[in-house]
């Protein structure tokens, strides 16, 4: 169910219309937005920043994790690195996946009701014509695959779900499956996050959607065959 054009049109002005008043007319929210941005660049800056809140830490984690979701393409990587070193493997993980499962549902949502203009205004067309490429490919399975690949944009792919006509009960069970292994992993490895490892997991993360695309090909030919 769409939201009417006359309705999008209004929420959308209204929403430009209040960020830009208050990135202009207040310097500080200025300075504040500028230095978000600043803290996906420095994993430090990051541990830093989300600490300094104490009891208050995983709230704030949980809306920077939401806030990159929107703002693609910040890496969530930097989030969950820290989360792990912050609060260890466990509730680091459980931390990161929850926060990461309301970004996407927030992505998704927004791409169902607001359509295909206001998500090319987000990521760029350039990005959703390789989210419309991806889901041509691989189907029904293209969120797992997607979320099991670190190369492939955990937000593009929830902004993409969102435009196609896939249920949220189905991406939302592909997303939760999929990204888990990831968010497990970055999290035991957050005090330890060296370019090295980061490329070791993208590595270990293209294994396996291969071998994920390979099982699928394979009972796609056998069904060829059958049939």
């Amino acid at each position: 169910m769409n939201l009417p054009n006359t309705m999008r049109a209004k929420i959308l002005l209204l929403t430009a219309a209040i960020c830009v008043l208050l990135f202009f007319a207040l310097p500080s929210f200025r300075n504040w937005l500028v230095g978000i941005f600043t803290l996906f660049r420095d994993p430090l800056a990051m541990r830093e920043y989300i600490a300094a809140y104490g009891p208050l830490a995983p709230i704030i984690s949980a809306l920077l994790m939401i806030f990159q979701s929107v703002a693609a393409p910040l890496p969530a990587f930097l989030i969950t690195f820290t989360n792990g070193l912050l609060f260890g493997v466990w509730w680091g993980t459980a931390l990161s996946w929850s926060s990461a499962m309301l970004g996407a549902a927030l992505c998704f949502f927004i791409a169902r009701y607001f359509g295909r203009p206001v998500v090319v205004k987000l990521i760029s067309e350039t990005a959703l014509a390789s989210s419309d490429q991806f889901f041509e490919r691989y189907g029904k399975h293209a969120v797992l695959i997607a979320r099991l690949v670190p190369i492939v944009s955990f937000d593009v792919i929830s902004y993409g779900s969102g435009l196609t006509s896939m249920g949220f009960l189905g991406f939302w069970l592909a997303t939760g499956i999929g990204q888990l292994p990831a968010t497990i992993l970055y999290s035991y490895l957050g005090d330890e996050a060296t370019g090295t490892i980061k490329i070791l997991f993208w590595v270990f993360g293209i294994v396996v959607a291969i071998s994920i695309v390979t099982v699928l090909v394979k009972r796609r030919s056998r069904t060829s065959l059958v049939v």
